[in-house]
Formats: structure tokens, C-alpha cells, sequence
């Protein structure tokens, strides 16, 4: 499905920020499926009239099920200085995640140790240090109980793949639909409620605060909790 202006959250002359779409890929891979990067260049290329194509840097990623705020740069300089904010952990990312089972604990901070294998596409967490693992650290509060599930608000401090993913999952409380890391049964559309919610930093050129807020999916479900 093409980018549309109703898909943009931000945008200026540097930077392009979109509601990602559970299911769509950031970058290109083996299932040969368009991107959101080629999509996004597709509308810049339309939008001002760019025949030869336009340049999109990618600045982080979601996973394919996750939806959510995540923001692309418009030119090399814009791209560069963003890596270095992300680098070095100068922007604030809030996630929201549904899950069944209540947490122990109303907030907490998790620290792991997480390995992934590249082959399955799978991360494992650890308590202590193990080789070849990297740090994850994300601190979670219970924002609200709605029916029988729990909405999670999630401040990752670390960026790792599938991160907040397995540490949930690591306290007994897997993301709703996320069957490769606990839960029972996965979603028929390909999708977890995991919802990248908030996104903030200083703007990398007109150096000004900019906080990005990305509505939740229109999917019969995560309706019950946009008033939250």
C-alpha cells in the first residue's frame, strides 16, 4: 500500500517521520516484499516532483510486526548527524505493549544480556554476561488494565534487535500475538501489539526540540486503549 500525507507524522526539509504499518519491512530482504524505504522515496519523489528518484537514509528500524513512529532522513548530512544522536542515546523512544499476564511488579527497569541468531532470526536473553551478548536495558510501567489485558508503557535505554520483545517475555508477560516469544497464538495479520508510540530529540540542524507522537493502528483492537 503506497504512503500517503495521512501516513506522515513529521516532516521538514531533513527529516520524514511515518506511522509504520504492522507488517511492513523498513529495508529490503530475502522475501523480496517493497519496503517501507522504497515506498517513503516513492512518495518524496511524487510529492515534489523529483523525476530522478530522491535520497532516504534509514536511521533505526522496527520490526517487521511492530507499528509504529519511525523517522528516515532527507539528505546525508541530516542522516549522519542522526546516527550520532542515536548513537549516542540522545533521543527518548516510548513504546506501548499489550500483554495478558500481569507483570509482578506495577515498574521496573530489566537488564539482560541478549544473543541473537541470525539464522532463525531469534534473540536469547541472559542474566549475567555471555559471549558474544550485548547489554539491553529498558525500565516498563502498567499504564492501564482494559478488560483482560495490561498496557505496558516501555522506555527502551538500549536499542537491540526483538529487545523489548524478549524482556517482557523474559518476566512472563510476552507481547499479545508474539508467538516466536511466548505467547500462545500469533495474530492472523502478521502483527504484535507492540506500538512505537513516542519519539524525541533535538533536531540534528535547527537544533530544537522535536517530539513525534504516532497515532495507534485501526485494527478492531487497539481502539479500547487510544483515550489512555
Amino acid at each position: 500500500m503506497p504512503i500517503t500525507d495521512n501516513d506522515i507524522l513529521f516532516e521538514d526539509n531533513h527529516l520524514i517521520a511515518i506511522n509504520k504499518r504492522a507488517g511492513d519491512i523498513v529495508q529490503v530482504d530475502e522475501t523480496g516484499d517493497e519496503p517501507l524505504d522504497e515506498q517513503v522515496k516513492k512518495y518524496i519523489a511524487k510529492k515534489y516532483n523529483k523525476p530522478n528518484g530522491a535520497f532516504l537514509g534509514v536511521v533505526h528500524r522496527l520490526d517487521r510486526p511492530v507499528s509504529g513512529v519511525i523517522l528516515f532522513a532527507k539528505t546525508s548530512k541530516a542522516l549522519e548527524r542522526m546516527n550520532a544522536v542515536f548513537k549516542n542515546r540522545e533521543v527518548k523512544k516510548t513504546y506501548w505493549a499489550v500483554v495478558k499476564n500481569k507483570p509482578e511488579k506495577e515498574s521496573a527497569t530489566l537488564i539482560h544480556w541478549l544473543v541473537k541468531n541470525p539464522q532463525k532470526n531469534v534473540v536469547s536473553y541472559y542474566n549475567t554476561e555471555v559471549t558474544g551478548s550485548q547489554r539491553a536495558e529498558l525500565s516498563y510501567k502498567v499504564k492501564a488494565k482494559v478488560g483482560d489485558y495490561y498496557l505496558l508503557e516501555v522506555d527502551p535505554l538500549t536499542g537491540r534487535s526483538h529487545q523489548i520483545r524478549v524482556q517482557l517475555s523474559s518476566m512472563g508477560c510476552p507481547i499479545m500475538g508474539d508467538n516466536k516469544y511466548g505467547y500462545p497464538r500469533g495474530s492472523r495479520k502478521g502483527s504484535i501489539c507492540l506500538h512505537a508510540r513516542r519519539l524525541q530529540f533535538i533536531h540534528p540542524v535547527k537544533k530544537e526540540p522535536v517530539n513525534i507522537f504516532a497515532r495507534l493502528p485501526v485494527d478492531g483492537f487497539w481502539e479500547r486503549f487510544e483515550d489512555l
